[in-house]
């Protein structure tokens, strides 16, 4: 018997034959992915004045199939800053691997730094969020973009709170409050009226700003047909990262829609001839 680890899983040689590797062996040429298959919908957040609120829902579609129902879509990064992505969900998980590595590369580099001059610094939101926009970049000019939206939550080097975005193309921008998707046209409207402008998030608290991301979600519910009504919600102030993965909203229902005509199977009384003779004069008199 065989006991390499190479040979683990595969048939035996002197049964079935010399195992053929050649199949890996691939001349063809490099191909990217075309279009996003797997896909999650809006992803939300807002600032206030001590931090900034993020949400996106547990979804994933397959197309217009809701698939997968325990997605989540936001990941902290470093304990001070979390990444919310909208878009394709196996490039949002390379994404959140090369993510993973950085961090730990990071934490490695602090401890060296501490050890060396007693103090470091993390990489904060801001960085993070350029460091982003040149990756889209750089894979947009190599023809393999990485077919997602990306809002950036956290805090600056001067210790204020931080919101910016990143599309496939690398572009970068930041804004009081910003949405990806469908949340662009639906929830931003909502969201600006509370922060249209930076002094309106300095006066707005934690509690307002999750009214407002609750809100929206529920907006979003209601009218976007690729979304949830579970979804992930994370709280980013100087404390860290607050992440609930399981928020349902409540008393939600579709049965209001019975009541509006049209939707669905509708009673129709029976009615006799003479009824439906007299209904049709009434009509057309």
């Amino acid at each position: 018997m065989d006991h390499r680890p190479q040979a683990w899983g595969r048939p035996r040689d002197d049964v079935f034959g010399p195992y053929d590797p050649s199949y890996l062996q691939t001349t063809g040429p490099k191909t990217a992915t075309q279009q996003p298959i797997v896909t999650g919908t809006s992803v939300i957040a807002i600032k206030f004045k001590d931090g900034v609120v993020m949400a996106a829902d547990n979804l994933a579609s397959y197309g217009s199939l809701a698939r997968f129902t325990d997605v989540k879509r936001l990941h902290p990064f470093l304990g001070h800053t979390i990444v919310g992505f909208g878009g394709d969900v196996s490039d949002m998980q390379y994404l959140t691997r090369h993510l993973n590595e950085l961090a730990i590369d990071e934490a490695y580099d602090h401890e060296a730094a501490s050890a060396q001059s007693g103090g470091g610094s993390h990489l904060n939101a801001a960085n993070l969020h350029k460091y982003l926009s040149k990756l889209m970049y750089r894979r947009r000019n190599s023809f393999d973009p990485l077919w997602n939206a990306i809002l950036v939550a956290g805090f600056d080097s001067q210790g204020k709170p931080f919101l910016g975005s990143v599309d496939l193309r690398g572009t970068a921008f930041t804004s009081p409050s910003l949405a990806t998707g469908f949340g662009a046209m639906l929830a931003q409207p909502i969201m600006r009226k509370y922060a249209a402008t930076e002094g309106d998030t300095e006066n707005m608290t934690r509690d307002e700003a999750v009214r407002v991301v609750k809100e929206c979600m529920k907006v979003l519910f209601y009218r976007d047909a690729r979304s949830l009504d579970r979804y992930s919600l994370a709280v980013v102030t100087k404390d860290g990262v607050e992440l609930s993965e399981d928020e349902q909203l409540e008393q939600q229902s579709w049965a209001f829609a019975e009541r509006i005509r049209g939707y669905g199977t509708q009673t129709v009384p029976s009615l006799s001839g003479s009824e439906t003779i007299s209904a049709l004069l009434a009509l057309y008199p």
